[in-house]
């Protein structure tokens, strides 16, 4: 299961990390270029160990992965403005609400496949 999650995933992130180049708020998204580069180097990770790691390596990187999205998810929720639909300045990230859910949303699906994939 991790390694197909990281071939999945792995896609959408360098897809993402593209798109946002042409398409800076897309789907209500903050991605400026350092978001971008993340998302891009998120995804060629993902898809390394997706087709070319191990099935260890891949479930220890969906479990590292996922807890990283989710605390970005919930810090952002948590942390980020209210007055400004949440925002969380993370560096030279801008991070919003739309950003807080997909991050959950990552985070839950990397999470729950390093999880439940059998050693």
């Amino acid at each position: 299961m991790a390694k197909t999650v990281c071939k999945v995933l792995g896609l959408v992130l360098l897809l993402l990390g593209v798109a946002g180049f042409a398409a800076p708020t897309l789907l209500g998204l903050n991605l400026n270029p350092a978001h971008n580069v993340v998302h891009l180097v998120a995804g060629v990770l993902a898809l390394y160990f997706g087709f070319a790691g191990s099935l260890s390596g891949a479930r220890g990187f969906c479990l590292v992965f996922g807890l990283i999205h989710l605390a970005l998810g919930l810090f952002g929720i948590v942390m980020g403005d209210a007055a400004s639909n949440r925002l969380w300045l993370v560096g030279p990230l801008k991070l919003a609400v739309a950003d807080h859910g997909l991050n959950l949303v990552l985070g839950a699906v990397f999470l729950a496949a390093g999880l439940f994939t059998k050693k």
